[in-house]
């Protein structure tokens, strides 16, 4: 076993009994003295890997939602992505709103801002490539900025509220915002910029 494979492993044990610590207490009350005795690992082994235990919640999110959401083509698979992201966080919903409650909406949202941003940004690129259109780096940014404010903000609230939204519902509104409102936004920047 490579030495990444074993700091992988070691990642994944510790991440998954700040799981279960968080299931029983909330995130801003548990310790790096108190994960690494129910790892049974010392704090040098957790600092070897963590810089603290923010950035172990983070790669946990990032290692269990985030990475397989990337690996999606969201133009092709909306319907895949929508699905497991919603398996995901009606899943653990106890996790995110632990770190809800501990943290609040703005950190909890800054967790994901930056994945979810590269995730929104690709896909507008993608939509620049299939209409041959190229808009400029600012309203880009203002797009990625917009949506990505939206995603984090409406996967908080399903965390909070999951039976206020159906599976199947928020995959057709979000085809609707792939296919629809992205592709018309950029549509609507090239008509303006001809126009000028």
């Amino acid at each position: 076993m490579t030495n990444e494979e074993v700091s992988f492993r070691a990642k994944q044990h510790i991440c998954s009994n700040l799981k279960e610590l968080m299931q029983h207490k909330s995130f801003s009350k548990i310790t790096v003295s108190e994960l690494t005795k129910k790892c049974n690992i010392n704090r040098n082994t957790f600092y070897y890997h963590f810089e603290d235990i923010y950035a172990a919640l983070k790669w946990m999110f990032e290692q269990e939602a985030i990475e397989i959401v990337k690996q999606y083509d969201l133009l092709l698979d909306y319907e895949e992505v929508v699905s497991f992201v919603y398996d995901y966080i009606t899943g653990n919903s106890y996790i995110i709103n632990c770190a809800y409650d501990s943290l609040g909406r703005d950190v909890l949202k800054r967790f994901f801002y930056k994945d979810f941003r590269s995730i929104i940004e690709a896909n507008i690129r993608e939509h620049e490539k299939n209409l041959n259109i190229t808009v400029t780096d600012d309203f880009r940014n203002f797009i990625a900025t917009l949506y990505t404010e939206g995603l984090a903000g409406m996967l908080i609230n399903l965390a909070q509220n999951p039976k206020n939204y159906q599976k199947e519902q928020l995959g057709s509104y979000f085809r609707i915002l792939i296919h629809t409102t992205i592709p018309s936004l950029i549509k609507g920047f090239d008509e303006e910029n001809r126009i000028k």
